[in-house]
């Protein structure tokens, strides 16, 4: 079956869907599915999207095109709409750059149903159901009419009263009635009589808590504040505006242009004149305040909300709840998740990147309230006439009362979002749980009454498919995917593993089994763990579960119960039930796979000790042998070696904690001597951008010192101020650090950061041969490249290819010069399988280039987002065949090495 999966769009939450797109194109069942890519832009083109764009990191990163940019003083990323009126034949010129234009009558030329990834208006509303019907073509989820409903936060209030649903309190605000800003003080002292403290204000049409504020204090300026950022408008006051300087105004700008915590683009001034590009902005805004008396400056987003929900704040545990059909109609509530957060806010930091907040599925109640929530779910269901899925929020407090707001008709489709993890409790797996949303969705258009004929075929094809399937299900290559380890780096380890699991299970070829890895560098543990367990929250959520099996614990009764409901779903779509942890060791893992994937990064995973022991027992694994490993680990290591063979590194040593204990002052005068602030310091042995800082003065070098050396696990308070450390970052604690000179353009003429992924094949003679890819040039908001930025989907942002120079010829020749400078880094190493190197690159008056090396990862992170992707992309390899030949090198050398080793017995 042809599934053309729509994803992007218009709204404020067009980044999700792109990952969320990207994510059903990677899960589909590659034995009953043929992915096609459908991207909806801005302006509402559908565009059959070249497959290699899917893997950028953000739309913005290659749509619109390069060719199509205007000229940018500070570099600030637009999105299409900030292209001003474009003309049918300009967006055509546009997206041909991309793919192919696709009108709503061609659909059925190019699939068979439409996977909805869509979100917020024109995707979850009912227009893009309306649109599908009106042609012919079957989609995912609820029909038009539980999805206009599941769009509208107010028509739900309603709803949910008549249905007898306990509903907060709540008022609306109507823009024209906020815009008079005479009334504005007492609305506010009317909504706080009326409602209570705190207030929460709510963007009616939006979702990841886009648009969202809760106003704690009777604090009228923080109320303004909220509802301008519900309406999606903005006051620029010119005392504060000249009072940040340029480099903030900058920050600022950026914070107020992106669509998720800003206004975004195009805006409209107080005289009707509309804004489209940053750029554009930014120098209105300057101007104003410098020729002109004006002390504010009005800006209105042209798609702000008429209406804002202003509801009484709920006490108590946030929850969220999943509801799927089976084959009879009739709804299952899976196990509803708790939220528990760091902030009031379950924001869209909260809800992508993984260990910001907890989920913590079922939701820890007694059985009665949870089975309560899940009965009150179901109904919810009914009464909305939801079909085939939805995901239901609410608030239970300490009385017991339960509080459903915020029906969705579709949810984030993120490997971390909350549709897969509740779907792993009743033992799918995400490329099965698609594979179960699709089958339901082809039933229920069915009841419609409409296309009977073509969709009874398309349905007895799919089930004779899936039984087919299901009869050669052991016919597979076994991968155990190693994930987890007790480093910083261990929910990132996670985060990869995972999506190595879900590439390899939705192939014809592998079985991937899932082992998590903790305990120490004494003694390593390892676990089979069931794919519930995978998809916990983060790599401590999954070590607490296995603890609490190996003490003798047992699956929740509801979980049990829940399982039991949806047996005939599970049957049908993985034909096994769920097992529990098992512990095993290295010999028993050699039984039970056929070839290890390796997820970990740091310590243990890059430094040689579990290739030793996988190499005892034979078995095949990615990435670079024992040696190598221990070596690319120690960046002081690393360097010294490159050094010695006339790589260009930075200048660098090792602060051990040893000489600050004997004495502090020498030791921060020591390092003073030798590198001048601002320097770089971080582990030598830590990757994923861990604990890596830019050190200004001596405050902060005394802060990342102390911090570093520190005897407790807890980290000072007043130190991780100073470092700006983020919630809930965390920092290792070492016997030592790298400190290195900071890396500058030192007058060339081009600089900057980039990082180049590579892969190994063997020649016939059995060399080994390097393919380096294009790099991608990393863009960091702040000082260096945060977590987030590196690994969080729509964060940061890499352009791949590396734009060296702006003419393609000139551009391409400073490419292929630092890619030979990076195989030479990864043949001076040995590197094997796959690694990436990050690098500064200065491009000389003359085009002379110095690649300075800064790290080596030979065990690079593969979560959806990351940027090796992008360039495996360039070479042809859609990131399932990149990790494909990454095991089938593993497994040649494994053989190499057996051919070796008989060679030299039959020889002694």
């Amino acid at each position: 079956m042809r599934v053309g999966i729509i994803f992007g769009g218009p709204s404020r939450e067009r980044e999700i869907s792109f990952a969320g797109g990207r994510t059903v194109y990677d899960n589909l069942d590659k034995a009953l599915f043929e992915a096609v890519p459908v991207f909806a832009d801005s302006l509402g083109n559908f565009i059959l999207l070249d497959w290699q764009y899917i893997y950028k990191g953000t739309i913005r990163d290659f749509y619109p095109p390069v060719e199509a940019l205007p000229e940018s003083e500070h570099g600030l990323q637009i999105y299409l709409e900030s292209l001003g009126e474009l003309s049918i034949e300009e967006q055509d010129r546009i997206i041909a750059k991309a793919g192919k234009r696709l009108l709503p009558h061609e659909f059925k030329n190019h699939f068979d149903f439409a996977f909805l990834a869509l979100h917020g208006p024109y995707g979850e509303d009912g227009s893009i159901q309306g649109l599908l019907e009106w042609y012919h073509i079957p989609y995912s989820g609820s029909g038009i009419l539980p999805s206009s409903i599941g769009i509208d936060k107010a028509a739900q209030k309603e709803m949910l009263k008549q249905h007898g649903f306990p509903t907060p309190d709540y008022r609306k605000v109507q823009y024209a009635e906020w815009k008079d800003v005479s009334n504005r003080q007492q609305l506010f002292e009317s909504l706080v009589a009326d409602l209570g403290l705190p207030l929460v204000l709510k963007a009616p049409h939006q979702g990841s808590s886009i648009g969202v504020s809760i106003v704690k204090e009777h604090n009228y300026e923080l109320f303004e504040q909220g509802m301008d950022r519900s309406f999606f408008t903005k006051n620029i006051y010119k005392a504060q505006w000249q009072a940040l300087g340029e480099e903030k105004q900058l920050g600022s700008m950026k914070q107020l242009v992106d669509i998720r915590e800003g206004i975004g683009m195009p805006v409209v001034l107080e005289d009707g004149t509309i804004l489209y590009h940053p750029e554009e902005l930014l120098n209105h805004i300057n101007h104003t305040f410098t020729t002109t008396d004006i002390e504010t400056i009005v800006l209105t987003s042209v798609e702000h909300e008429q209406q804002v929900l202003v509801e009484a704040f709920i006490n108590g545990r946030e929850f969220s709840c999943i509801v799927v059909q089976d084959e009879t109609g009739a709804p299952i509530a899976l196990p509803p998740t708790e939220i528990v957060k760091g902030s009031e806010v379950f924001d869209y930091r909260s809800k992508y990147l993984p260990g910001l907040a907890r989920k913590i599925t079922p939701i820890n109640l007694p059985s009665e309230q949870i089975q309560e929530i899940r009965k009150n779910c179901s109904k919810l269901f009914i009464d909305l006439g939801f079909n085939v899925y939805a995901r239901l929020d609410g608030f239970i407090t300490e009385e017991g009362n339960i509080f459903l707001n915020d029906p969705n008709t579709t949810s984030g489709m993120l490997p971390s979002s909350f549709f897969f993890h509740q779907a792993a409790e009743i033992g799918l797996n995400p490329s099965q749980f698609l594979t179960y949303i699709i089958r339901t969705s082809v039933a229920e258009r069915l009841k419609s009454g409409k296309d009977t004929v073509m969709l009874t075929k398309l349905l007895k094809k799919l089930d004779e498919a899936i039984r087919e399937e299901n009869a050669h299900r052991h016919d597979k290559v076994r991968v155990g995917v190693i994930m987890g380890g007790y480093s910083s780096e261990r929910h990132i380890s996670v985060e990869s593993g995972r999506n190595i699991y879900e590439k390899l299970s939705s192939s014809t070829k592998y079985e991937p089994l899932p082992i998590f890895l903790t305990g120490s560098n004494e003694a390593h543990r390892l676990y089979s763990i069931p794919i519930n367990i995978m998809l916990k929250d983060n790599a401590d959520d999954i070590k607490e579960k296995i603890h609490h099996f190996e003490e003798g614990g047992k699956p929740h009764p509801v979980l049990q119960e829940i399982i039991s409901e949806a047996e005939s779903i599970t049957r049908k779509y993985t034909g096994k039930s769920l097992d529990e942890p098992q512990r095993l060791t290295y010999a028993q893992l050699q039984n039970m796979v056929d070839a290890v994937f390796i997820a970990l990064h740091g310590r243990p995973g890059e430094d040689g000790a579990l290739q030793q022991e996988l190499e005892k027992l034979a078995i095949p694994y990615n990435g670079s042998g024992i040696s190598s490993s221990q070596i690319t680990i120690n960046k002081y290591d690393t360097n010294e070696i490159l050094a010695k063979h006339g790589i260009p590194v930075a200048h660098h040593r090792m602060a051990w904690k040893e000489d600050w204990l004997k004495d502090k002052e020498a030791f921060y005068q020591s390092l003073e001597t030798e590198f001048r602030y601002p320097f770089i310091a971080k582990p030598a042995d830590d990757g994923c951008s861990s604990a890596v800082k830019k050190i200004k003065n001596r405050a902060e070098l005394d802060a990342f010192t102390t911090l570093m050396f520190r005897e407790m696990e807890e980290l000072d308070p007043a130190c991780a101020m100073t470092l700006s450390l983020g919630f809930k970052e965390e920092f290792p604690n070492k016997q030592g650090f790298l400190v290195e000179t900071l890396i500058s353009k030192n007058g060339a003429k081009h600089f900057l950061e980039v990082t180049g992924g590579l892969l190994t094949k063997y020649n016939p003679d059995g060399t080994v041969e390097y393919e380096v890819f294009e790099a991608s040039e990393a863009l960091a908001e702040g000082e260096v490249l945060s977590l987030e930025e590196k690994f969080l989907a729509g964060e940061g942002q890499n352009i791949t290819p590396a734009r060296y120079a702006q003419d393609p010829e000139r551009r391409q020749k400073i490419s292929d010069q630092v890619k030979e400078d990076l195989k030479r880094v990864a043949q001076i190493l040995n590197i094997e399988g796959y690694a990436r190197i990050d690098a500064f690159v200065r491009v000389l008056e003359n085009d002379e280039v110095e690649t300075i090396i800064i790290e080596v990862n030979s065990l690079p992170g593969m979560t959806p987002a990351t940027c090796i992707f992008h360039q495996t992309a360039i070479n042809g390899y859609k990131p399932y065949e990149f990790i494909d030949r990454i095991l089938t090198f593993g497994v040649e050398r494994n053989e190499r090495a057996k051919e070796l080793e008989g060679y030299k017995s039959r020889n002694v």
